[in-house]
């Protein structure tokens, strides 16, 4: 799922090199026994970050963003549901951090969102706001483990 407008399609490109680079180590085995933390796929232009975490309520997360990276979310174990909106239709809370190629964000009044398994993925390039790492609704809060491979789309 790619949640983006058509304005923004071309820059969407699964295609790309940088691409089948992020999707080739998703391919690998070994995902489940990788250490948590960042891993080298092609220096800053494509890495993975490796996390365990404990989902929570949607309703207790804001919505992220970034412009330098698109994120490639993959669940090795769990279930995670992950909501996703324009981010130029979300209102910033606080200032963008250019170091940090982050930013928090409030939502307007188009969302969506998709439930992943073990095996699922969704990119969230940069025109897209998400919210990574809720329980779906109705579910109590549970282990997930993910990984977020960072792929450099300027």
């Amino acid at each position: 799922m790619i949640f983006s407008s058509i304005e923004h399609a071309r820059d969407n490109d699964l295609s790309a090199a940088r691409f089948a680079k992020a999707l080739a180590f998703l391919a690998r085995e070994d995902l489940a026994a990788l250490a948590p933390g960042r891993h080298e796929i092609d220096g800053d232009e494509v890495f993975a970050n490796v996390q365990e975490l404990v989902t929570v309520p949607a309703g207790e997360k804001s919505y992220e963003a970034h412009r330098r990276y698109a994120d490639i979310h993959y669940v090795v174990s769990g279930t995670e549901l992950i909501c996703v909106a324009p981010v130029g239709e979300c209102e910033p809370v606080g200032e963008f951090s250019e170091a940090d190629d982050f930013g928090l964000f409030t939502p307007g009044d188009r969302e969506a969102s998709a439930v992943l398994r073990a095996g699922d993925l969704v990119v969230t390039p940069p025109c897209d706001a998400h919210k990574p790492g809720c329980c779906p609704a109705g579910a109590e809060p549970a282990p997930l483990r993910k990984i977020c491979v960072k792929v450099l789309v300027d």
